[in-house]
């Protein structure tokens, strides 16, 4: 490539391809033209909000550009995006370092599919440019185990996703925790990772390029995806390749075989465990406690309303609920477009 020709770039590898300040659409069109820090995990099947198949969907625009988050996860981003500045602030103010943001998109000058958004980058004492990135995760108190020593997992791919596009030797992350503890970790570039991320999501992207999708897999992420994901067809018949279907029904009749069995055996432990402790709620051995079986648990109303009707109906009281017959009977098409699809699979099937 001639000196004329040669982008410009921003960091050692990373040149701009989108500056800040689009709007959401904007932004998110340009998220589709490559892979994201924040998708990396999601691709390494790492994350429990995504799977790869939601992440390839996106990228072949089978999916909504704009789609609506979890309300959870939405919340979180909401105040995980609203702490950034003072999270930065304290940051540089602890350690010393400058801190500024970014001129936006980056990716990779050889590699364009490889895409970053960086939270800030970061300044060593009298240096005019930056030579380093600070990630910033917001989390709640109940993770300060997992950050304690060090990065988890999927904030640390993303971080060294960020290494592989800009080109830096080492980076920053700084997680606040319920909110009032602050903890920075750096992290330094390991090759062999980025040789591996850039290999395996390189893959992915070729896949994304062919349209083959990854293959199916068992997280609770696909399960949502698939609920969520088709609109239904009512009395729609599709003609399945019997030697994909039929092993797949077999497997789960002997999984399903193995769970009624392992339940029956879990229950047979149980009640052994609860006819040695008899009337005692407490249970020890060689000093120390073995095991509890208190009456903290639910109360049952059945058994309290036959013992004690006069008392069960002094505390009944009406609860608002939606009358769902009523709404079925009188807006049958909106109650059919939001019931939840149930698999059913018959005990002997006869697709064969």
């Amino acid at each position: 490539m001639s000196s004329a020709s040669a982008p410009t770039l921003a960091t050692p590898t990373g040149v701009v391809v989108a500056a800040p300040g689009l709007d959401r659409e904007q932004w998110l069109t340009v998220r589709r033209a490559g892979v994201g820090g924040s998708e990396v995990a999601a691709i390494l099947g790492m994350s429990k909000y995504t799977s790869p198949t939601e992440v390839y969907l996106d990228k072949v625009g089978e999916l909504p550009l704009d789609r609506p988050l979890d309300p959870v996860l939405a919340e979180a981003a909401f105040w995980g995006h609203e702490h950034e500045p003072t999270v930065a602030r304290v940051f540089s103010a602890r350690t010393g370092l400058g801190v500024v943001e970014g001129p936006g998109t980056l990716a990779h000058v050889e590699r364009r599919w490889m895409l970053a958004n960086v939270d800030r980058y970061v300044l060593a004492a009298g240096d005019s440019a930056p030579s380093s990135l600070l990630e910033i995760k917001t989390r709640s108190a109940y993770q300060f185990d997992e950050w304690l020593l060090g990065v988890p997992d999927g904030p640390a791919l993303q971080t060294h996703w960020y290494l592989a596009v800009t080109g830096y030797e080492h980076a920053y992350v700084a997680a606040l925790l319920g909110g009032n503890r602050l903890l920075i970790h750096r992290v330094e570039r390991d090759e062999t990772l980025v040789a591996h991320l850039v290999e395996i999501v390189g893959r992915f992207w070729q896949d994304v390029l062919d349209r083959v999708p990854p293959a199916i897999d068992g997280s609770q992420a696909t399960e949502f995806l698939l609920d969520h994901l088709y609109s239904v067809t009512a009395g729609g018949v599709t003609v399945a390749d019997p030697a994909e279907v039929l092993p797949l029904l077999e497997r789960r009749r002997e999984l399903k075989a193995r769970e009624e069995r392992t339940a029956d055996e879990l229950r047979e432990i149980d009640n052994r465990l609860k006819a040695t402790a008899g009337e005692a709620e407490v249970v020890k051995t060689q000093g120390r406690t073995a095991f509890t079986w208190k009456q903290n648990g639910p109360l049952s109303q059945k058994r309290f309303t036959a013992a004690h009707p006069d008392l069960a109906q002094q505390y009944t009281h009406r609860v608002d609920a939606l009358d769902t017959a009523r709404l079925a009977a009188e807006h049958p098409d909106e109650f059919r477009a939001h019931r939840a699809r149930r698999l059913v699979v018959p005990k002997e099937s006869n697709a064969a």
